[in-house]
């Protein structure tokens, strides 16, 4: 699963701490010329057979012209085998999505939407820097369900400084007015460096408690599953089986490829007999990242051999983040010699856990209660203690 980055933007949002800029003038065929190239080079490294998703994510990689997305898939389908049915994601603004520009992006090869709305008052916009309005947002999603009809995801935050609970349900049942079948919803994270955490810092923006956040998150669940979502991952709905199989391909910790400045990977390097699975970070800042594809044919900033252990906490922590949880044949591909069963099942934190309700441990796997997904960041420590002392 190849995950292509734009790091551009036109503005940076009052929220954001990506890896992102804001430049006068994106030399986009050298940008277009980079991406291809270190796309050719990684997964020649890996020797891939087949791509099951390919995602453009951001910055704003819906202000990249179309011809540089159609360049980058066949750069991979000339690398690997990419099927016809592989879901080909693009990140969009509200603010770059007319018709003609999406229209350009489907005969590119895109085949699904994730538009950034965050919000549906101009006011929260507003205060998030966001370029859009909520009329434009919805404009923008009308018109991506035209061309990409059951494929176009929206983002949604909550959690705003000052955002009641009042509001945020009513933000939700506003979005089930026009949305198409896969929602995203984001709890707004304060981080250091940026606008809005001064915002709140100074006092000038209330900061919400934890318990609202926790009542809105169960709003969102109750208001989406009332309306025929499947709450599929903490933060992700899904209704007539629109489940995001690039996502999916974290969750399940499968082998994905990041190209771009600051993109990240995960996979084997099969091209040096490797069987190890590597985590690989690409250089940062744009122009020093061209400068490295253009002379080795990639900007790979650091590699580390992941240990057994490594790659079993990664599983853990993103597996449990789903409805289905670790199955027992995930879990035996990374460890073959000790079970699911062995590792959790005896007594400990984990069965502690499941005893309290958070935890379910049976035939299809390991997974979390309803209640232990709300609070799964709480419950991590317990498991990954238990995984390391095993």
């Amino acid at each position: 699963a190849p995950c292509p980055q734009w790091p551009y933007c036109r503005k940076r949002c009052s929220y954001c701490n990506f890896n992102t800029y804001v430049v006068p003038a994106v030399d986009e065929a050298a940008l277009r010329a980079c991406l291809v190239r270190e796309a050719q080079t990684l997964l020649r490294l890996s020797q891939v057979h087949s791509v099951t998703s390919v995602f453009f994510g951001g910055g704003t990689p819906s202000l990249a012209s179309p011809g540089t997305i159609a360049a980058v898939l066949e750069a991979v389908a000339g690398a690997a085998h990419l099927p016809a049915g592989a879901e080909v994601t693009l990140e969009a603004n509200p603010s770059s999505t007319s018709t003609s520009r999406l229209a350009g992006f489907r005969a590119a090869g895109v085949n699904r939407l994730s538009i950034g709305v965050q919000s549906l008052d101009d006011a929260e916009l507003r205060m998030l820097g966001r370029e859009h309005t909520a009329a434009e947002a919805r404009k923008a999603v009308e018109a991506a369900r035209g061309l990409f009809p059951g494929r176009t995801s929206i983002d949604l935050l909550f959690g705003l400084p000052g955002q009641s609970q009042d509001a945020w349900a009513q933000r939700l049942e506003a979005a089930l007015m026009f949305c198409d079948d896969h929602i995203s919803l984001y709890q707004l994270t304060l981080e250091r460096g940026t606008e809005l955490a001064a915002q709140v810092r100074r006092g000038a923006l209330p900061a919400p408690s934890q318990d609202l956040l926790a009542d809105m998150y169960q709003t969102a669940r109750t208001v989406l599953v009332g309306a025929g979502f499947r709450h599929y991952e903490v933060s992700n709905f899904a209704r007539k089986g629109a489940l995001s199989t690039h996502n999916l391909s974290y969750w399940r910790a499968d082998q994905y490829i990041g190209v771009g400045p600051g993109a990240h990977g995960r996979f084997m390097l099969r091209s040096e007999g490797g069987c190890s699975r590597e985590a690989r970070v690409q250089t940062l800042e744009p122009v020093a990242w061209m400068r490295e594809v253009q002379s080795q044919g990639h900007g790979t900033r650091s590699r580390v051999v992941l240990s057994l252990l490594e790659q079993l906490e990664e599983l853990l922590t993103l597996g449990l983040r789903t409805d289905e949880g670790i199955t027992h044949e995930r879990w035996g591909q990374f460890s073959p010699q000790l079970s699911l069963q062995a590792m959790f099942g005896e007594p400990g934190e984990a069965r502690s856990l499941q005893q309290e309700g958070w935890l379910v441990l049976d035939s299809g796997g390991l997974r979390c209660t309803w209640a232990g997904l709300a609070v799964l960041d709480s419950l991590l420590p317990d498991l990954l203690w238990q995984l390391q002392r095993v």
